[in-house]
């Protein structure tokens, strides 16, 4: 059956499994669906215990049910792309220092600094104190599954975003 003749509520159980962690603003333009008949639906679907909820510094995420908590935890922040290539680079050299991921990201030290301080408070990352500040990953195999697990959903959305915008053009 094509996702567009699937009913409300299982159209958003699609759209949820195939991109676990999908903010509401996600399935809001995924979905076409008004404000308010998206709220109902996923509020029944959250109460049903259809889909987990996990409502985290203003950010709503949607995961399916087989998801486990530990890697729900861990993709809420790999979903972006900036986090995304804080945590990879992380993990590619087991430990580094704040010069090293400002250098490597490109972005303002004040950015690196608001998301490795997220980082460190949800226990993604840990720092060590020394002569320099070196992060690493508290759980590195747990953040090395998530991202080899769910690396098609990133690729997915970058294709979609590239077409959309050439569509637009």
């Amino acid at each position: 059956m094509e996702v567009s003749q699937l009913g409300t509520p299982d159209l958003l159980l699609a759209h949820i499994a195939k991109e676990p962690g999908i903010r509401y603003r996600e399935l809001l333009r995924l979905t076409g669906l008004a404000n308010g008949v998206l709220t109902y639906h996923l509020s029944a679907l959250e109460k049903s215990s259809m889909v987990r909820v996990d409502r985290q510094s203003g950010a709503t995420r949607y995961y399916p049910l087989n998801v486990p908590e530990g890697e729900s935890h861990v993709l809420g922040f790999v979903r972006h792309g900036p986090v995304r290539e804080i945590i990879s680079f992380i993990l590619a050299n087991d430990s580094c220092t704040f010069a090293e991921l400002v250098d490597h990201t490109g972005k303002a030290p004040s950015t690196v600094s608001s998301h490795l301080k997220r980082l460190k408070e949800a226990g993604i990352v840990r720092v060590r104190y020394g002569e320099y500040q070196l992060y690493s990953l508290a759980n590195r195999d747990l953040v090395a599954d998530v991202l080899a697990k769910y690396r098609a959903t990133y690729a997915d959305r970058v294709v979609d975003n590239y077409v959309e915008m050439l569509d637009e053009l």
